[in-house]
């Protein structure tokens, strides 16, 4: 028999309703949709009076701007708690969103119990309660159903992985040690099949600026089915969640190595990478200058025209007026 999640919905947004009731309005973790918007117009009225020379501040105000930050996604305001020396962005709840923020976390996280669902929402928002996800856990109906029934043998099913890119694994390298402007890791994303590798350097460990790099990488090869990391379950979860977030037509599910080699490859490709960088930064040169003994072309600045005028150049046109030489058919096909 289907679930109807309408009437789950409808059950627990009256439970909510009556959780919310019975607290003091200054002991409510939720906004309504009226009240949220209300506190991102006023952290903008804070924060521009904070900026304000001669602007009469008051402890609201840096209250306000203390607890509330704005971040603005695909044109929407949303209401952050102001980031730390973590650099870390947790997002306020809406009422009206708890129930689906609760519902697809559950989901992802394979009907996972109260301690699982409050590491993974406590990645990425500020304000859900374990007592709202103790509702939720009880109105689920296939977690009831697990409860009575005994598990039964697991059994074995084939994985998709019989052509490119439809199961990827995903690890980072620690580069903290030999960090260069900056940039502290190194994503080391590999296709299951192929053991194709592709390397994206990171500043942070941010579900965010990973989501952000593997979008690149998407809009190149297209998406996997599965995505999997020795990191941990939780890890590739925060990090899906955030894909969808920039994303949201891409549907990615997350995986666990199935054996040893399968994780062992990518470790292995973590070694092999971090052998070639220490020989890069050991000669001093990069790998472009080893193998042919000179700089790479770098367009215009690496010719011999002076600096000032190379910064004129905007067309052919003016290229040929400043070397007094029409650039030929015969020149482009040598370049």
């Amino acid at each position: 028999m289907a679930i109807d999640i309408q009437t789950v919905r409808t059950t627990f947004n009256e439970k909510l309703k009556n959780i919310l009731t019975s607290k003091r309005d200054d002991n409510n973790s939720f906004l309504s949709t009226k009240d949220y918007n209300d506190v991102i117009e006023q952290v903008k009225k804070s924060k521009m009076c904070l900026k304000t020379v001669g602007e009469a501040k008051t402890m609201k105000d840096y209250r306000v701007v203390r607890k509330y930050d704005i971040l603005k996604i695909n044109g929407k305001e949303r209401l952050i708690r102001s980031v730390d020396e973590k650099n870390v962005v947790l997002y306020y709840v809406k009422i009206d969103e708890v129930f689906d923020i609760l519902h697809e976390t559950h989901s992802a996280i394979g009907h996972g119990g109260r301690n699982r669902m409050m590491a993974e929402l406590k990645n990425k928002n500020c304000n859900i309660t374990n007592e709202t996800v103790m509702v939720y856990l009880k109105l689920c109906v296939q977690c009831q159903k697990k409860a009575v029934h005994p598990r039964r043998g697991l059994v074995s099913k084939p994985i998709l992985e019989s052509t490119f890119n439809s199961r990827a694994q995903v690890d980072l390298i620690d580069m903290q040690s030999q960090h260069y402007n900056d940039y502290r890791f190194i994503i080391n994303y590999q296709d299951h099949l192929t053991k194709y590798v592709i390397l994206k350097p990171l500043k942070s460990k941010r579900a965010e600026e990973i989501a952000y790099n593997l979008i690149d990488i998407y809009t190149l090869f297209g998406a996997p089915a599965i995505l999997q990391s020795d990191n941990g379950r939780e890890f590739v979860n925060s990090v899906i969640n955030e894909l969808h977030i920039m994303w949201n037509e891409v549907k990615i599910v997350h995986g666990k190595p199935r054996h040893s080699q399968s994780q062992g490859s990518v470790e292995r490709a973590n070694r092999d990478v971090q052998e070639m960088l220490a020989a890069w930064m050991g000669i001093g040169r990069t790998p472009y200058e080893a193998m042919f003994g000179c700089t790479a072309r770098i367009g215009l600045m690496s010719s011999n025209l002076p600096n000032d005028e190379i910064k004129e150049v905007i067309t052919e046109e003016d290229l040929e007026k400043i070397t007094n030489e029409p650039i030929t058919e015969e020149d482009e096909i040598g370049n």
